[in-house]
């Protein structure tokens, strides 16, 4: 598969982070990556910044290998319309970002069938740490080799069936989200015990970002890890079975669920 020129069609927050992992990655070069954008303050802004933009949305598909969809979903069926004589004519490969959007639709909408992943990412690419999970479309080996090294570079990647994309959106999607709430949670709670907000905030964010590479690097169940740091009638214990007895195990899980009930309702 030719990476060479790629297209990001709509560059809103998920858009550009997307833009900006993959340069910092140096998977491609500022000016081998064409964002699309119809705000013009924003087009503006974008090209400040020296990426080469246009709110043409066929003019970039029409020169690109790789062609990133990530518009809301309202406005998918527009964009679908107007670029899909250049994707008949040119067969990049597409990569859809849009929540909710069957690759059955894509293909009915276009009237043609191109290697096509659909991608749940999350805003951690903009650092490379997204978690991106993919689901493959009358795609190649190849293909889908190439797609895993790209978001590879972009953070973790799971490839899953589509029929579980509804639930990566909630797990991944709505995830990054629900553990920014924790961080919050955490800061304020260090305030409160008399840390400064500022150290509070670096001191809540790296026992997260040390959590999560427990797991990852060891390859652990995360009670494994809780029990390396509970002791009997110790003071972790204590603030564990707090949390417990306030619900926090059970509103995690009711809000991912929340989550996911509300895209299935969607459908």
């Amino acid at each position: 598969m030719n990476t060479d020129k790629i297209a990001i069609i709509g560059a809103g927050n998920l858009g550009f982070s997307i833009a900006k992992g993959l340069i910092a990655s140096e998977i491609i070069t500022k000016d081998r990556l064409i964002l699309t954008e119809s705000n013009p303050k924003r087009l503006e802004n974008l090209s400040e910044q020296g990426y080469n933009v246009t709110d043409k949305n066929k003019k970039a598909v029409s020169e690109c290998d790789l062609v990133m969809l990530v518009v809301k979903p309202w406005q998918i069926d527009g964009l679908l319309d107007d670029i899909k004589d250049e994707i008949k004519a040119n067969n990049p490969v597409l990569v859809s970002c849009v929540t909710g959007v069957l690759s059955s639709h894509i293909y009915d909408r276009l009237d043609c069938k191109p290697t096509l992943f659909r991608v749940m990412p999350n805003t951690g690419i903009a650092i490379r740490e997204s978690m991106s999970c993919i689901s493959e479309h009358n795609s190649t080996p190849e293909a889908k080799s190439d797609i895993q090294k790209l978001f590879s570079q972009l953070g973790q990647v799971l490839f899953i069936p589509e029929e579980q994309m509804p639930a990566a959106t909630a797990m991944a999607g709505c995830g990054i989200a629900f553990a920014l709430r924790f961080i919050r949670a955490a800061i304020q709670a260090g305030v409160e015990i008399g840390f400064s907000a500022d150290d509070a905030k670096i001191m809540a964010a790296q026992i997260t970002k040390g959590a999560s590479k427990l797991i990852l690097e060891n390859n652990s169940h995360p009670e494994a890890e809780i029990d390396k740091v509970t002791t009997p009638k110790g003071i972790t214990i204590t603030g564990l079975n707090e949390m417990e007895h306030a619900g926090f195990s059970s509103s995690i899980i009711k809000g991912l669920l929340a989550s996911y009930n509300k895209i299935e309702q969607k459908k």
